[in-house]
């Protein structure tokens, strides 16, 4: 997910009245899931309608420039959030993720979404955020040119590797693939940090063998180079692990359960409906990305995994396995249990 360089939010109109279909058929979802047909959530009584003017006001950090976001405004567009009893102002945040998730903890914006791969680390440290849903899987990719020879991961050895950020969800991801097959990604294979605008530049000039980022950025460079797709986040066990998800402030669980519930219900029934209609959530999200290709934002989403986001023991179970994985190249502590860490950080508000 690539950060924005903007930082203005938008408040959302009131949207249009939609109709309560039951959506809950094969997804990811956990023994829980049976509880989230219900037609109302409680928020204070007010009911989950889309032409009621008693919307809950509630503030959501998301990254207007990541593809992968785009069920945020489809939320908004399509109604979902109101059909909750949710007014929801966006945040574009372009900030880093420990003040994305500081502001989240104290008060400044009640939720965002974001990487798990980026997310985890920071919440180790404690920041008061819980998370309560993956939203998809897929966005990240790993390029070469097709002259270089590098045709899989075990052809990176002894090369170099353009990333956007060394802490970036691409860097960390393709840095546990290797690991995974011998290799060493701190000493086979060496990484170089360029704007993610420069990445195919500094491919183009022979600085880098192969790079890695996150859509659309990499898929851009990869249609407009004719590059060659190495690797990307749904290869092997990783078909079905998410890598983008919801972070809600944990006081506001503590002292608003419903609306957390209602949020996350919200932007759940969003992703199905983005998963079920990528051609209409891309042109809604294009009004974020003005310079974007509707074409390419469409088929950007119909690569990505929007039917699987799990949640409750599903959703922690990943969390758990992401921890397992960062601890193998150093990310997370050694010392860390994921299962404890799976349990302290996730928060089963549909349950």
């Amino acid at each position: 997910m690539n950060r924005s360089d903007s930082g203005a939010g938008e408040s959302a109109s009131t949207p249009e009245s939609i109709s309560r279909r039951a959506w809950l058929r094969k997804t990811a979802w956990s023994a829980g899931a049976a509880a989230l047909g219900s037609a109302a959530f409680g928020l204070a009584g007010l009911p989950a309608r889309a032409d009621d003017t008693r919307l809950k006001p509630l503030k959501l950090s998301w990254n207007a420039s990541a593809i992968c976001t785009a069920p945020v405004p489809v939320g908004i567009k399509q109604g979902f959030f109101a059909k909750h009893g949710l007014d929801v102002e966006l945040i574009n945040f372009a900030g880093s993720t420990d003040q994305l998730l500081e502001a989240i903890a104290t008060g400044k914006s009640d939720a965002g979404v974001g990487m798990a791969l980026r997310w985890i680390k920071p919440l180790e440290q404690g920041f008061d955020v819980k998370l309560t849903a993956g939203i998809h899987g897929g966005c990240m990719r790993l390029l070469a040119t097709r002259t270089s020879g590098i045709v899989d991961l075990p052809g990176l050895k002894g090369k170099t590797v353009g990333v956007s950020d060394m802490a970036s969800p691409a860097k960390n991801f393709f840095a546990i693939t290797l690991k995974k097959i011998g290799i060493d990604p701190d000493n086979d294979v060496r990484w170089r940090q360029y704007p993610a605008n420069l990445l195919g530049e500094a491919l183009k000039k022979g600085e880098v063998h192969a790079i890695a980022d996150g859509d659309p950025t990499i898929w851009t460079l990869r249609e407009s180079d004719h590059l060659y797709e190495v690797s990307n986040n749904l290869c092997g066990e990783y078909q079905t692990r998410v890598c983008c998800v919801l972070g809600v402030r944990g006081s506001l669980i503590r002292k608003d359960r419903a609306t957390a519930q209602a949020l996350t219900q919200a932007l759940l029934e969003a992703t199905e409906w983005t998963a079920n209609n990528p051609a209409e959530a891309a042109a809604i999200f294009s009004v974020h990305a003005p310079q974007a290709d509707v074409a390419q934002l469409t088929a950007m989403l119909k690569s990505h995994t929007d039917h699987h986001h799990p949640v409750g023991d599903a959703f922690k179970k990943e969390i758990s396995l992401y921890a397992d994985d960062l601890k193998t190249v150093g990310v997370l502590n050694s010392g860390t249990d994921s299962t404890r860490f799976a349990n302290k950080v996730f928060s089963d508000v549909l349950a």
